[in-house]
């Protein structure tokens, strides 16, 4: 630990004095921890940080429009349009790669549930489905689910390890929640949670907010702090250790996420990529989500905010957009490309700016909650090591199998609790009535096959079919073939058990 005045000569020399202005007021137990704070802070970088945010925070968007290509379909897969054999080829690819331990799975948890209106990290929420299940319950069991998949296809008694990067707000709310539920059958040395690095919010004339008289406003570095979080924490030594080869990456709040999915990790594996990125088709031109595509010549994502509406409505001669290709913070890295990442390009990353809201003290010393937005943090993309890649390419998912996020709280019209577990409900119904059940909905009707996903219909799509009973619809025909299920209807492995007696 640093002594105080060796911290207070590097603020003075960054223009940060101010952040010891209630130092005579603070108990010698305030002082430690506020010392121990300050000492793990970048100091010599601070100067730098708080210039370029508030240099970032006024700079306008840079219009790309002139730069960009869509990505060549020469390097595209696609569960809609790719050929049967193909996406047979490559699920067996994947399933092979898992089957020899070579796959690991990476959340990215690091964020907490302020939109959705909650205390606590995400992937201990609750949607309301019929069996109660949380996020982290969900991909906890899809784990489960497809290391069984590919030890029966490969007779393997396979680990697909499961790394959860938190940050001071989640981690010790996650580690227990996993401890308090027996880390949902998963052995708990397969389950290695770290930590991503804080960094100080800003005002906009550039100075550190102090959020209490003894305390930094800080905040995690975004999804992007991933590589220098691998690197703080040896996450890639353990990797190599367990001889994981290729990575697949995602986001805590996508409840349809498929966990080390074989197909998109065959894909990849196959065309020799590096790194990968899933994607959806674009609902409308407007959709306020990153675009996938090319800026001169080099693949990236591209931020909505980056291209003019007459760019991003382009069409083609088939009447579809062009830029279409949505980013869905699902990816595919080989362990290989993350050292290079770590060694060679962490200095490079882009600094993205998040205008924020961030409780502060004032000159006076009195807790302010600010109305409008009064501070700058900085982030880092996780796809912005795209530029970096050598073999770079992209798959594009149906958007109702693979992603519904969960970001607002109920109320709102998209990304609520609401529209995530209808989804996922829908989609479960699509697999039963697929296997050959039929489902009866109050008073005896039958449902529609395929209603549409709505708040409105949420009453209908009570089909929940237990990851650890199939991970995408298989097996299910042997299960509900020429059933009749009364909605509700929930199969977990005892009821599948039942139904096989």
């Amino acid at each position: 630990m640093l002594s105080f005045d060796q911290v207070k000569q590097s603020l003075e020399s960054s223009g940060q004095s101010h952040v010891l202005q209630f130092w005579p007021e603070l108990c010698e137990e305030d002082r430690d921890s506020f010392l121990q704070e300050l000492s793990q802070l970048d100091l010599h970088g601070l100067k730098d940080h708080c210039e370029r945010a508030a240099k970032a925070a006024t700079s306008p968007p840079t219009s790309l429009d002139q730069h960009i290509e869509p990505i060549p379909p020469q390097i595209i897969g696609s569960t809609k349009k790719s050929d049967k054999t193909s996406l047979a080829n490559w699920q067996n690819e994947g399933l092979l790669q898992i089957s020899k331990n070579r796959v690991g799975v990476l959340l990215l948890a690091g964020g907490q549930g302020t939109r959705l209106g909650v205390q606590y990290p995400k992937g201990m929420y609750n949607v309301g489905l019929p069996s109660g299940k949380t996020l982290y319950q969900i991909q906890a069991e899809r784990i489960h689910k497809i290391q069984e998949l590919a030890d029966v296809k490969y007779g393997s008694k396979c680990t697909v390890p499961w790394y959860i990067m938190t940050s001071e707000f989640t981690l010790a709310p996650t580690e227990k929640f996993f401890k308090e539920n027996n880390f949902f059958g998963l052995k708990p040395s397969n389950i290695i949670m770290f930590e991503q690095r804080m960094i100080p919010a800003v005002t906009f004339d550039g100075k550190v907010i102090l959020q209490g008289k003894g305390r930094i406003a800080m905040a995690p570095d975004g999804n992007g702090g991933l590589y220098q979080a691998l690197l703080d924490n040896k996450v890639l030594e353990d990797m190599k250790m367990r001889g994981v080869e290729y990575l697949h990456v995602y986001c805590v709040d996508n409840i349809l996420v498929k966990m080390a999915d074989p197909v998109f990790i065959g894909f990849c594996v196959s065309k020799g990529a590096d790194c990968g990125a899933k994607v959806v088709e674009k609902v409308c031109p407007a959709e306020p989500v990153g675009l996938v595509c090319r800026v001169r010549g080099i693949s990236q994502v591209v931020e909505y905010s980056e291209i003019q509406p007459e760019t991003a409505e382009l069409r083609g001669p088939d009447g579809e957009l062009i830029y279409t290709a949505g980013n869905i913070c699902n990816h595919f890295f080989s362990r290989a490309f993350l050292q290079d990442v770590a060694e060679k390009y962490i200095d490079q990353l882009k600094q993205h700016v998040a205008i924020k809201k961030v409780p502060y003290v004032d000159m006076c010393g009195n807790q302010v909650k600010p109305t409008k937005p009064n501070g700058i943090k900085m982030e880092k993309f996780v796809f912005d090591v795209f530029p970096f890649s050598r073999n770079f390419v992209v798959f594009e998912v149906a958007r109702e199998d693979e992603f519904s996020p969960l970001k607002n709280a109920d109320g709102a019209t998209t990304d609520s609790p609401t529209t995530a577990r209808s989804a996922l409900l829908a989609q479960h119904r699509r697999w039963a009535t697929a296997a050959g059940a039929t489902l009866l909905v109050d008073q005896g009707n039958t449902l529609p096959p395929t209603p549409s996903v709505s708040a409105g219909d949420a009453a209908l799509a009570q089909c929940e079919i237990s990851p650890l009973v199939s991970y995408f619809g298989e097996g299910l025909e042997h299960l509900l073939k020429g059933r009749t299920l009364q909605s509700p209807f929930s199969l977990d492995e005892k009821i599948a058990k039942d139904l096989q007696a």
